[in-house]
């Protein structure tokens, strides 16, 4: 399979991709930057894919983390997060797990991360963009696992304290807050993500931060809109997304 080269925040960091198979998109962006982590964090980025959210934590945060460790069913897309994390010089943080989330205790220990981040798959079986690509079917559509068991094996391996942090459809955020709560996970923060401002027009995503056996109470952040208009460009806020660090400040305000 031919792979390209791509790079990110004005070429400060490599990803090779599938040119044909599964491509990160603008949701593993905004994942990535929803919940900066914590000193000494321990992250899990659950169905990596590439490694493209594990890749972006350690470019804004590499100093804070402790170790980032991708878990990804796919094998040729396991290789390439381990090649993409040797390429940026992340392999003493970052490794590369091939697995089944289904069995995610066979390869952690319970409650052994700070953090997981998961830009899961979107569709059930049956529903969303069909694709004839394998590699991009199985990265889009709920086959080798639905969002209980995504959300569950999440729960499993964070601490107690620990925070799950989600991109998803706006139009299944009612399932996404039941499952959190059947798997002992507090919804803490919530951002509706919108294509560009327009009344009346519905988000299109949802960006949450869950807390492991947390009280209650959630913060609900302003909307947020990937472009300024249609067919426009990127919002200011997008931009500052991509734009590479500047003045040491890993701190990005939130969106």
């Amino acid at each position: 399979m031919d792979i390209s080269r791509d790079t990110l925040f004005a070429g400060k960091l490599t990803c090779l991709q599938h040119t044909t198979g599964y491509r990160f998109s603008v949701d593993a962006v905004l994942v990535a930057h929803f919940q900066p982590p914590g000193k000494g964090a321990t992250i899990l980025d659950l169905g990596s894919g590439c490694g493209i959210i594990s890749l972006i934590a350690m470019y804004r945060w590499g100093e804070r983390i402790k170790e980032i460790t991708a878990l990804e069913v796919q094998p040729q897309l396991a290789d390439l997060s381990r090649r993409n994390f040797t390429e940026n010089g992340f392999s003493g943080k970052c490794r590369a797990v091939q697995g089944d989330l289904g069995n995610i205790l066979q390869y952690f220990p319970p409650e052994s991360f700070s953090q997981v981040i998961c830009n899961p798959p979107y569709y059930r079986e049956g529903s969303g963009r069909t694709s004839s690509d394998p590699e991009s079917f199985y990265a889009r559509h709920q086959i080798l696992a639905g969002l209980p068991e995504i959300i569950g094996a999440a729960a499993s391996v964070v601490k107690t304290g620990g925070t799950v942090v989600f991109v998803y459809p706006a139009e299944g955020v009612a399932e996404l807050i039941a499952e959190f709560s059947r798997a002992r996970l507090k919804l803490k923060r919530l951002q509706c993500v919108y294509s560009y401002p327009i009344p009346a027009a519905p988000a299109r995503l949802v960006l949450v931060t869950a807390m492991k056996n947390a009280g209650s109470g959630v913060q609900v952040l302003p909307p947020f809109y990937i472009y300024t208009r249609k067919n426009g460009d990127y919002s200011p806020e997008m931009e500052k997304l991509y734009s590479p660090q500047q003045d040491n400040n890993t701190d990005l305000p939130d969106h």
